[in-house]
Order: C-alpha cells, then structure tokens, then sequence
C-alpha cells in the first residue's frame, strides 16, 4: 500500500540517485560505485542523495519508498549494472515482470510472477532520455537508449518507481533507470568509474535542465 506523500525536506531540492549492491559472484557492483562518487554533489540548485539498493526482489521497492518518502526528491534515477554491455543505457521501458535467470541475493528467483499485481503491463521512463543520450555524446561518452531493462531486479526496481510516481501524489516528480556497464577489473566491455561517474553526471543534469525530450529520427544519435 502506498503511503501519503510527506512534506519536502527542509533545504535544497533533492536528486535521489541509487545503485545495487554486488550480485551473481561479483566482488563490486559499479552502479553503486558510481552513484557513490556522486553522494552530496550540486547540480542546478539540487543535491544528490545517493544510496544503495539491495539487490533482491521485493526489499529493493521497499527500501526505495522509504528512500523516497524521507528526502521527497525532484528527480529519481535508479542505475543498475549490465555486463555486456558497451554504454551507459538509458531505459525506456518498464514491465510488469519478474522473471529471474539467476538467484537475487536472497536466494529468491521469481518466475513470470508480476512486480505490481494487477498493475499495467508497462510505464515509460518520464526522464528525456533522447536529450540525455544527446548530452552524453556531446561530451564524448558512450551512450544508447535501450528499449529492454530486462526481468530482474533492475526492472522489478524500474517498474515499482514508475508505478508509484504515477500516483496523483507524485505528480511532477520525474524518474527512471539507467544500465552502467561492468568497470574494467569485471570484464569486457567496459568503462572506468571515472567516466560512469562523468556520465551520470552529465545525464542527471540534462534531465533537471529539459522538460520536454527531443525528437530525432531513428539512428540520428548513433
């Protein structure tokens, strides 16, 4: 059940910012490194509150609530770690779906089960993801939008955000999820924490700064 929306913090206007702790065998989890690096940052007038996600289902959307309703953010990006891929990945979409390849770190693996009962099949990002991406090329780091979050606990988180700030009491607070990939010591391909971080940091201030997204043709970006 969701809770009232409380009043905004005392102080700046706040960006939450989150990451995962490590999962499937890996010693670190570089969206949490990342966010980490940015913790206490002003960007536009806001603060960045970065804070750590527990990689497994069900806790994750509850830590992320209470997150939610103690600093009441302007702008919520959660990131989450893709191996495999090349790019800082900003998400489109999110499903209704929780359909685990692997154990979470609980040891739970849900199956076609739905993250929102009775909740719609999708939610689209609300984040300008077209001019972040724009933003991000223009200072020379790798970047895609990507049309899949996949259907483990990086969507189940995705897809639990967009739900609740698609509440009447959530309105004009803006959110999504953005996939970093592994950091050098994990694997290939990869990017190193300082540009993940840069990344971040460019994205998070394009969305404070564009209201409406750009509208590009196919490949325009790429």
């Amino acid at each position: 059940m969701l809770s009232a929306r409380p009043e905004r913090p005392v102080g700046q206007p706040r960006i939450l910012l989150t990451g995962f702790d490590p999962f499937g065998g890996q010693p670190v989890n570089p969206s949490w490194l990342a966010v980490q690096a940015l913790d206490g940052r002003e960007l536009d007038g806001h603060v960045v509150v970065a804070a750590q996600l527990p990689t497994r289902f069900g806790q994750s959307l509850h830590v992320l609530r209470e997150l939610l309703g103690q600093h009441r953010p302007a702008l919520v990006v959660c990131t989450g770690q893709a191996g495999g891929r090349a790019a800082i990945s900003l998400e489109r979409v999110a499903i209704n779906v929780n359909d685990a390849r692997i154990p979470d770190n609980a040891g739970a693996q849900p199956v076609d089960t739905p993250v929102v009962e009775g909740g719609p099949a999708a939610y689209f990002t609300t984040l300008p993801i077209k001019a972040m991406l724009a933003a991000l090329l223009a200072e020379g780091i790798r970047g895609d939008v990507s049309q899949t979050a996949g259907t483990f606990v990086c969507n189940h988180v995705f897809y639990g955000l967009m739900h609740l700030l698609a509440q009447p009491a959530w309105a004009g607070t803006r959110g999504g999820l953005v996939h970093v990939p592994w950091l050098p010591q994990q694997g290939a391909p990869s990017m190193t924490l300082e540009q993940l971080a840069r990344g971040l940091e460019v994205a998070l201030r394009c969305a404070l700064r564009t209201s409406a997204d750009l509208r590009l043709a196919a490949g325009a970006l790429n």
